[in-house]
This record gives C-alpha cells, sequence and structure tokens, in this order.
C-alpha cells in the first residue's frame, strides 16, 4: 500500500474540515493543510479516528504527500485568497494534476483559471458543492465542471461522497470550464427564490389571519406531507415552532428582520441580465433581503399611509389552501425560471448541460432538495431539456388549477398592505409568458419616435421607421 495520500484538502474552515471528514470517513487517504496550522491539528486531534488523515504544515508538503496524478481540493474564500493559493501551488504541480475549487467561486473567475492552468497542463475543476457543513460531512449535492478526463478521476472518489437517492449518487460532470460553478450560482439563486416565497407564506398567514408562530409551525408541517414536501419547508417548521430560551418568545421574534447574502444570489440576477433570461421570482427575492438591509429607508417610509380597511377573510382554511396552492405555483415559476437560465448558459457558454441530470443531483444534499424535482426530472427527461417546464403538461395542469387561488391570495395581500413581491412577481409573469399579445408594441412605437430605432410589422416583412415630426409617412428602414 502507497504511504502517499490519494486526495488533499486545503482550507480547513468548517466547509473544508467536514469535507475532509467525509472523505475520510469513506475510505479515502486524506492529506490535510490549512495556513493556520492549529486547524490542521484540530482537526487531527477531534476527528483523527474518523479515518485515514495525513497531516501536513505547508503546501510544499502537502504537494508531496499526494499520489500522482495530484488531487487537490481548494476551500478558501473566493476571490482573491483562491488566486492565490492557485499561484502558489502551480509551480509545485505537474502536467495531469488536477486542481478542485469547491468554494462558491464566480463561474467566469473559474472559466479564467481553467483556461489558464490548462495551458499549463494541469486540470482546473470549479465544483459547486451545496448542503451547507451538514452535508458537507454527510452527503451534499456536487456538481463539477472541468475536463472530461479530471472528472473520470475524480468521479469514483465525489460519488463515495455525495448524497444519495434511490440508490443514485448527487453528482454528475456538469459541463466543461465553469458550467459547475455556474449551475451552482443558479441553484443558489433558486434557494434565494424558495426562501423568499416561504417568508411570504409565513407572512401572509400571521398578519391576515393573526395565526401565532407556532400555529404556522404546524401548517408548514402539514405542507411538508404533501407535494411542498423539501428541505426547506421542513426546517421553516422547525424555526417558527422554536422558543428563545432567554425571553421564552417565538424565536422568529427576537431575530432582527435584516437578511443578509454572500453574492451568489446578486451574480444570478447579474447573469440573467447578461443572458436576457427573466428571473423575476430571484430577482425580487434578492431585491427583499437588500430592502431588509437598509434600515434607514424603512424607517423614513415608515410613516406612509397603507390600507385604509382591512380585508375580512371568512373562510380561514380555505385561505391556507389558498396560500398552499400560491406557494407551489410561485415555486414552479422560480424553478422554471432557474431551469431557463441553466439552459441559456448552456447554449452560450457551450456547456451542453442535461437539465434532467442537474434535477436528479439536486434531489439529494443540496438546500433546495425536495419531492418536486422528481416531477422536473421526468419534464426534462420527456423533453430532452429543449423545452422549458412551463410547456410540461403537469405543470401547466397545476398552474391552471392554482391560479384563482394564486390570484385571491394577491389581492387579500395588497388590500391588506402585505408586501408579497416573489408571489405577486411570480403571477404576473405567468400572466406574461401566456399572454397572446404585449403591451411591447407600443413600446416599439415609443422607441421609433424618439430615437428612430424602427419595428417590426405584424403583416408585412422587414423593418420600418415613420417619420413622426414630418408627415408620419412610413418607409422601410
Amino acid at each position: 500500500m502507497s504511504d502517499k495520500a490519494n486526495i488533499g484538502v486545503t482550507g480547513l474552515a468548517v466547509m473544508g474540515r467536514n469535507l475532509a471528514r467525509n472523505l475520510a470517513r469513506n475510505g479515502q487517504r486524506v492529506a490535510v493543510h490549512n495556513r493556520h496550522r492549529e486547524r490542521t491539528d484540530e482537526l487531527i486531534n477531534r476527528f483523527g479516528n474518523e479515518g485515514n488523515f495525513l497531516a501536513t504544515g505547508s503546501l510544499r508538503e502537502l504537494v508531496d504527500t499526494l499520489e500522482r496524478p495530484r488531487r487537490l481540493v481548494i476551500m478558501v474564500k473566493a476571490g482573491d485568497p483562491t488566486d492565490a493559493v492557485i499561484d502558489e501551488l502551480l509551480p509545485m504541480l505537474d502536467t495531469g494534476d488536477i486542481l478542485v475549487d469547491a468554494g462558491n467561486a464566480n463561474f467566469a473567475d473559474t472559466r479564467r483559471r481553467e483556461a489558464a492552468l490548462a495551458d499549463r497542463g494541469v486540470h482546473f475543476v470549479g465544483a459547486g458543492v451545496s448542503g451547507g457543513e451538514e452535508g458537507a460531512l454527510h452527503g451534499p449535492s456536487i456538481m463539477p465542471g472541468g475536463s472530461p478526463e479530471a472528472y473520470r478521476e475524480l468521479e469514483p472518489i465525489l460519488r463515495s461522497i455525495a448524497a444519495n437517492v434511490d440508490g443514485t449518487p448527487c453528482v454528475t460532470h456538469v459541463g466543461t470550464d465553469g458550467a459547475g460553478h455556474f449551475v451552482k450560482m443558479v441553484h443558489n439563486g433558486i434557494e434565494y427564490a424558495d426562501m423568499q416565497l416561504i417568508a411570504e407564506t409565513y407572512d401572509l398567514l400571521r398578519r391576515v389571519l393573526g395565526l401565532g408562530p407556532g400555529e404556522i409551525a404546524e401548517t408548514f408541517r402539514r405542507f411538508n406531507t404533501g407535494r411542498l414536501n423539501s428541505y426547506l419547508i421542513e426546517i421553516t417548521a422547525e424555526v417558527l415552532g422554536h422558543v428563545d430560551s432567554r425571553t421564552s418568545l417565538p424565536f422568529v421574534d427576537v431575530v432582527l428582520d435584516q437578511a443578509e447574502q454572500k453574492g451568489t444570489g446578486r451574480w444570478t440576477v447579474q447573469n440573467a441580465l447578461e443572458l436576457a433570461s427573466p428571473v423575476t421570482g430571484i430577482a425580487e427575492a434578492v431585491f427583499a433581503r437588500s430592502i431588509s438591509g437598509q434600515p434607514r429607508l424603512r424607517e423614513e417610509a415608515s410613516g406612509l399611509p397603507g390600507p385604509s380597511t382591512e380585508p375580512v377573510v371568512d373562510d380561514p382554511e380555505r385561505f391556507v389552501d389558498d396560500v398552499e396552492r400560491a406557494l407551489y405555483a410561485s415555486k414552479i415559476i422560480a424553478y422554471a425560471q432557474g431551469f431557463d437560465q441553466i439552459q441559456a448558459g448552456s447554449e452560450t457558454y457551450e456547456w451542453d448541460i442535461d437539465l434532467g441530470a442537474i434535477a436528479t443531483i439536486w434531489r439529494g444534499g443540496c438546500i433546495i432538495r425536495a419531492e418536486f424535482l422528481d416531477r422536473i426530472r421526468a419534464a426534462y427527461d420527456q423533453t430532452s431539456g429543449r423545452a422549458g417546464l412551463l410547456a410540461d403538461d403537469d405543470f401547466r395542469e397545476a398552474l391552471g388549477e392554482a391560479q384563482d387561488s394564486w390570484r385571491r391570495v394577491v389581492a387579500i395581500a395588497t388590500a391588506a398592505g402585505v408586501p408579497v413581491p416573489g408571489i405577486s412577481t411570480s403571477l404576473a409573469y405567468y400572466d406574461t409568458v401566456r399572454a397572446q399579445r404585449l403591451p411591447a408594441a407600443l413600446i416599439q412605437g415609443q422607441r421609433d419616435y424618439f430615437g428612430a430605432h424602427t419595428y417590426r410589422r405584424t403583416d408585412l416583412d422587414g423593418v420600418f421607421h415613420t417619420e413622426w415630426s414630418v408627415d408620419r409617412s412610413e418607409h422601410e428602414a
């Protein structure tokens, strides 16, 4: 048996440490390194009995400890710190070695790094890893990009540590260069939307029906027994049911209402604009977090008048049912928009991403894991991924059945002055894409009037311009 490690991990904060432990627990001999030696020692002292670890004190020692081709996972902060580690490692590596960035990197950075290292004969794999610290330890969803050759080397190891659903490991080769980190970025964008929709549902049940957090927790537990069954619904019930030990108040009432974000949601929206892929639900979720984090703005606006009368809900049980349908319909829209963005990115960057495979690996390990993803996988298996989710008969039927409830919920929320930006923008998107004709025709007329930007007609081929300030005659441009 070789005394070399078959994989290394540098960066032993919580995610890196747990990933190293997961590797060791599943039969890998793991060389570990951290810039501050005490973290390496802590890992060995606390968890060294979980598997076969080799502690190293420098990157040079880490590289020398690995068997060839070297497989090395970088788990440091995204951005400049990742570049710094790569720059230090590169002179020590040989042709065929593999560097894996398993952090939340911007996919554009991953594309740049992959191209630069390929010129040196080193494989660079940007791997999205979802599931938080518990997923990293017990089985995440893994989204690796990079070359097919690199994935073949890594595949047995990654399959051994990934979450597993119905005998299928939650890992697949997503595509070349930055595809893995791109898909992880959109995953996080969908996560933003999903969390916002759930938060709006809680707010509606509390502010319209007057239910307490504990009662709403029971409602979410009931939701979790049906088609909304998911990790996020499950933990929502746990959070709402939790009582603060210091004050004996509901936990949710003692937490500051300012949600933070780390950037992947913003990246998703920025990229969607570049791809002309409308992710309105994700965008509203990002903006909602931004508004929550602006206390001065909210304080200045707190005196603005609200509704003069409050709506009366005669049938609370029916309203809860309506809210469940609105939540499910809005969730369909959020996922449909996210998968459409992945498709657009796949075509633009020539990745050939299998959308059904992405739905498959998101069923376990990741934050948005849900029973609902089985239905999405089936939809893409039937359409080969070229048609969007809204073309699927089952989803079209679900949206049709939900729409009356959806509209009632938005109307009641508006009448009550309860903000539901995620739910309402999802309904607006639904009505926009199903419309036979949009007011964009007027916008085209406006653009031609003030800027001679031209327009197309419905009855003739070609591009036209009207002489608005002269005689309003039309001619072909």
